[in-house]
């Protein structure tokens, strides 16, 4: 949605209400049907806000969102639906907390090939499991699977969340530990994989990490904090969707679908 709203430009419905942004996901996930997926779901996030956000106060919020794009948000959940698309509109979980579980119930399934997790967000790459389940870039067209994570951030996907836990995530609200960069965090992450792994005494890391006198101080004074961090990061993975990836085949649009599509095909600049 963030991505096609400042891409497109603008277009209207005969209301006068913005769409582009709606129509341009809508066109996306229609090119990936034609491009021969026949099991698809897709994951909004409904409010803003989530758990999350009772843990830490920087967590972000719906602040600062165009209203323009905002008030596309249930127009697109309708559309999809209409569309014939499995939607999860998140309320007290977030969109990738969805993204993760369903990518969790569809790696279960025996008859389940490949799970792709159509984007290239970083926190969704502690889902990526060897090359079954994996990230795809569908404006690159780039794969990321496990081998991929690794050579992107320097450690595992089951590294990400302590991984995000000291650099930070600008874009959730939350700022990491002081001194510790994307760097150091992988030189320690990579060899030795959790917060709780990581010796207090510096001198036994034998890692290739700038100051890391300073790092463990800083990590050993803001224990909690990183720790907090990290169940920020940490997607949910239990949340029951569906109770099959059966659920997410796509049967064609419902009779809601050409209205809605009226309605959206021709907006004007």
């Amino acid at each position: 949605m963030f991505r096609h709203y400042y891409a497109l430009p603008s277009a209207k419905d005969p209301t006068g209400q913005e769409v582009a942004a709606v129509r341009g996901v809508v066109a996306s996930v229609l090119g990936m049907i034609t491009g021969g997926a026949t099991h698809v779901g897709v994951a909004t996030d409904h409010v803003i806000e989530s758990f999350r956000n009772g843990l830490w106060a920087g967590y972000k919020t719906g602040a600062g969102i165009e209203p323009e794009l905002f008030a596309q948000f249930p127009l697109l959940e309708e559309a999809l639906a209409a569309l014939g698309i499995t939607v999860w509109p998140m309320v007290e979980f977030e969109a990738d907390d969805a993204l993760a579980s369903a990518a969790a119930i569809a790696d279960r399934d025996a008859r389940v090939d490949r799970v792709f997790i159509c984007t290239p967000d970083k926190d969704l790459a502690q889902c990526v499991r060897g090359t079954r389940v994996v990230q795809l870039d569908r404006r690159t067209r780039t794969v990321r699977d496990e081998a991929g994570v690794i050579a992107k951030f320097g450690v595992p996907p089951a590294s990400i969340p302590d991984y995000l836990a000291l650099v930070g995530d600008a874009a959730d609200g939350y700022p990491g530990l002081q001194g510790w960069g994307a760097k150091s965090a992988a030189a320690v992450l990579g060899k030795f994989g959790h917060l709780e792994s990581i010796p207090e005494d510096w001198q036994t890391w034998s890692v290739n990490a700038a100051s890391p006198a300073r790092l463990a101080k800083t990590l050993a004074t803001e224990r909690d904090r990183a720790l907090l961090f990290r169940t920020l990061a940490t997607l949910r993975t239990d949340i029951p969707l569906i109770e099959s990836v059966d659920a997410l085949r796509w049967h064609g649009p419902t009779p809601a679908f050409a209205p809605l599509a009226a309605r959206l095909d021709p907006a004007r600049q």
